[in-house]
């Protein structure tokens, strides 16, 4: 039976027109009629529509009779296109037999087009190139067509053009799946072993997981074992994406589908993980399972200290959706009780803190990103640090060694000058160039994660007027020159307001925090000093000015003593609130330090 099955996933480069083709293709199949379609369909959240982006993996089967006359089972996977949701993407191409890597005849060839092709042909998928957008006036086919054949070897002629808008050519991609695809591998008869690619959390039936099965069969009455957590579960229900979830008796070894658990969280069904039968389990998990590695570390803290208890339960439930976010409390002397978080990277951080915002109504503070660094102390121990504050006294630190990345940035061979200047600029190292195409370079560069997550993609942007692409890699850790910078409000250090830099960027940064600081600490009753230190001396100071009173407005006439007597007690008056009073930081403050110009 799986002869007529064909499991497939689009790949691309964010904005390349992904979730489109998704959409003509559910059309042309019949999966969803005309009158239930909405556009990006499989983009169920808000925050994907508006910004464009597919942010969860989604699964969907439609059912196709070819030109040979035979009904075949299409088994689309689609998977994330932002970088920072790489592991999502290589969960998504284990489950699948073919790829079908889109690149928009407008763009071309972009950063992301080749670490996703790269990854699909290392999980030995069957490729089939496809120029989207044909139907722009800027649209370049044939050009691009033979930038693609010659990254990917072939004829420029056998690359598909379609425009998934117009849905032209949609027949012809949908006959290359079924012959250019193999039908899955696996049988029936061995112990089941099942890719779980995804999950989410339902509030009626636990966490779905959404499966791959390799090889034996999933019913619905038997008991089912997750290898790596040693869970054990008996599956309310198991069925198909069609396109809704809808229940099966059984799905067999080279099929797509889901299982609901019925558990309450998502660590016990990890993505990654392989299921079997507890009755005869399979002795070996599948390969190729990685726990997500957080890149980017955050304090998230309630604005109102009373909505504690409901950020938690909003975290708790994000987690079942969202297994690569990782949180645990913290306390911090400015702000309170709230968490640390690790999130894959920026943008996804952003994502979080949208759907808290909105999906949870809470009014949340961020503190400034920040990476995870390895101290080593005096005595050889190695310790793990993602907040600034953890950092020991300077006296026991033998060296601090921060995350590096390998990057590479695909751009149009006009603007190699700017990103060299921005890269070098930011400690960047320069390690090699190609040109994928004429008139486009790849440039690949080595450069500190910290450098990285701060408005380096929007720089990059900027300089390029858009054109310029890219995706990173972790590649090591690196000993450097690093000191802490702390912020001193008020006499006190605010932890959350600290950052760990360069030494040689550590004083005009310093200079730069306090002059932005300055303009957004709101004016007290009471002079306030702002200070920023580093290194164990104060490298500059600013004085948020006191708002005056005019205490001698009532004094009219009579003798000097008399001003002077009420002078004298407004100054006791702001000495005594200068002890007790309380300065409160905006968020704005938190995120001034994101916006300091590396110069």
């Amino acid at each position: 039976m799986s002869e007529h099955i064909r499991n497939f996933c689009i790949i691309a480069h964010v904005d390349h027109g992904k979730s489109t083709l998704a959409d003509r293709l559910l059309q042309s199949t019949g999966t969803i009629s005309s009158r239930d379609m909405t556009e990006q369909f499989l983009d169920s959240m808000d925050l994907e529509r508006e910004k464009g982006v597919t942010i969860k993996a989604s699964a969907v089967r439609m059912n196709y009779r070819a030109s040979d006359g035979k009904d075949y089972e299409l088994n689309l996977i689609d998977t994330p296109g932002h970088v920072d949701f790489g592991y999502e993407v290589s969960r998504a191409l284990n489950a699948c037999e073919g790829a079908v890597l889109v690149v928009d005849a407008t763009q071309g060839i972009e950063a992301q087009t080749l670490a996703n092709l790269y990854q699909a042909i290392e999980a030995d998928l069957a490729i089939i190139p496809v120029i989207n957008k044909i139907d722009l006036p800027s649209a370049r086919p044939d050009e691009v067509a033979e930038d693609v054949a010659s990254l990917i070897g072939g004829d420029a002629a056998d690359v598909l053009q379609i425009s998934a808008k117009e849905g032209f050519n949609i027949d012809k991609l949908l006959e290359s799946v079924v012959q250019k695809v193999p039908p899955p591998r696996g049988e029936t008869g061995r112990p089941l072993r099942a890719l779980i690619f995804d999950s989410h959390y339902d509030s009626y039936k636990g966490v779905i997981c959404y499966v791959r099965v390799m090889e034996g069969s999933i019913g619905a009455n038997e008991t089912l074992r997750m290898i790596s957590t040693k869970v054990d579960v008996k599956p309310i229900e198991v069925g198909i994406f069609a396109p809704g979830m809808k229940p099966v008796s059984r799905l067999s070894a080279g099929e797509v589908g889901y299982v609901a658990t019925g558990l309450k969280t998502v660590h016990d069904a990890r993505v990654g993980d392989t299921i079997t039968l507890v009755s005869s389990p399979a002795t070996e998990p599948l390969p190729g399972y990685q726990y997500p590695k957080p890149m980017v570390f955050a304090g998230i803290y309630p604005v109102d200290a009373d909505d504690y208890s409901d950020l938690r339960e909003a975290l708790d439930k994000l987690q079942l959706n969202d297994a690569s976010l990782t949180f645990e409390p913290e306390t911090s002397q400015a702000i309170g009780f709230g968490f640390r978080a690790g999130f894959l990277g920026l943008f996804h951080m952003e994502i979080i803190q949208e759907r808290l915002e909105r999906e949870y109504d809470l009014d949340v503070l961020f503190t400034a990103p920040s990476v995870e660094y390895e101290v080593v102390t005096v005595t050889g121990e190695v310790l793990t640090i993602d907040s600034p504050a953890q950092l020991p006294d300077e006296g026991k630190i033998a060296e601090i060694r921060e995350p590096w990345m390998n990057i590479q940035i695909i751009t149009p061979t006009d603007y190699y000058g700017p990103i060299m200047e921005l890269v070098t600029k930011r400690r960047g190292i320069f390690k090699q160039q190609e040109y994928p195409a004429p008139h486009r370079v790849q440039l690949d560069f080595q450069i500190p994660l910290a450098e990285l997550i701060v408005d380096f993609f929007d720089e990059l942007k900027s300089r390029t007027k858009g054109y310029a692409s890219l995706d990173y890699q972790f590649a090591e850790y690196r000993p450097d020159k690093l000191q802490k910078l702390e912020v001193l409000v008020n006499m006190e250090s605010v932890d959350a307001l600290a950052t760990i830099v360069h030494n040689k960027d550590a004083y005009h940064k310093g200079q730069a925090l306090i002059t932005k600081l300055k303009d957004l600490i709101p004016r007290q009753m009471f002079d306030v000093a702002i200070q920023a230190a580093s290194g164990g001396r104060i490298i500059s100071r600013a004085t948020v000015k006191a708002m005056r009173k005019d205490v001698l407005a009532k004094c009219y006439g009579g003798d000097i003593t008399r001003k002077k007597k009420l002078l004298e007690k407004q100054k006791k008056g702001k000495r005594r609130l200068k002890m007790v009073g309380n300065v409160e930081i905006p968020q704005d403050a938190f995120m001034a330090i994101l916006k300091l110009e590396s110069e």
